[in-house]
């Protein structure tokens, strides 16, 4: 086990004496110890980084990241959006959109510095989600008042993220899971379920459209075909399948 790296109480530090790993945090050279999260934070903070990091915009997100904004400070937010994380060591700056999540026996002083220093780096946004008491999302930005946002509302972080977030997405699992499935079908270009099942509808129709022709010998003209190929409206496919089957030629229904 590496010793203590801050075996004496002075000051002050700088981020660059801490190592990843070392239990401290930093707030302009005074060292805060840190603690681990419990159980129900852990799963919490799952919960948020999922629904986070599937958001259309590409965003990464970092758990518990250290960030530098300052030699002398040193934040590590539970989740951290928005800024690239592929190099060792303390990331420079902040990010702009910053996750704390607040449980039993939370040091409120200390979460205010927190908030403090992340916010006078540059952070955009903090949020808190609170899981003690009625669950709730406290966002706080620079130069404004606090706001309190419940369960059943949305969050945005214009800019950051291309979607609302669902106050439960940030820490019920399963509403988690609904947000990053949404999330990851608009990434391949489709709005939600519904379109991706009327995709496969239309798909269906237009082959059996198809091989109803087929089935009867019945020839299909090159531009009528590129027009069955290139029709999404499913209800006009269904109404060309039904037609198919009595037609006297193609022509007839698809002109």
């Amino acid at each position: 086990m590496r010793p203590d790296p801050l075996p004496t109480a002075h000051g002050p530090f700088r981020a660059d004496q801490l190592h990843p790993g070392d239990p401290y945090e930093l707030s302009h050279g005074h060292a805060i110890l840190c603690f681990p999260t419990g159980g129900r934070g852990a799963g919490a903070i799952s919960a948020g980084a999922s629904a986070l990091a599937s958001d259309p915009a590409g965003q990464t997100v970092g758990v518990d990241a250290g960030f530098s904004p300052e030699p002398d400070t040193l934040r590590a937010p539970d989740l951290a959006v928005g800024r690239t994380l592929d190099e060792p060591g303390w990331v420079p700056g902040v990010p702009p959109l910053a996750v704390e999540y607040a449980d039993t026996g939370q040091d409120e002083p200390k979460l205010a510095a927190k908030i403090r220093d992340l916010l006078e780096g540059g952070t955009r946004f903090v949020w808190v989600v609170r899981l003690t008491g009625p669950r709730r999302v406290e966002v706080h930005q620079a130069g404004q008042p606090v706001r309190i946002v419940h369960p059943g509302a949305q969050l945005e972080a214009p800019g950051i993220l291309a979607n609302p977030v669902p106050v439960e997405a940030l820490y019920d699992p399963r509403v988690s899971a609904e947000v990053s499935f949404r999330n990851l079908l608009q990434r391949h270009g489709y709005a939600d379920l519904e379109a991706v099942r009327a995709e496969g509808e239309a798909a269906a129709l237009r082959a059996a459209i198809l091989d109803v022709f087929a089935a009867r010998g019945l020839t299909v003209a090159e531009d009528v075909q590129a027009r069955i190929a290139g029709c999404e409206d499913a209800s006009l496919l269904r109404r060309w399948h039904r037609q198919a089957i009595t037609a006297a030629s193609p022509d007839e229904i698809i002109p």
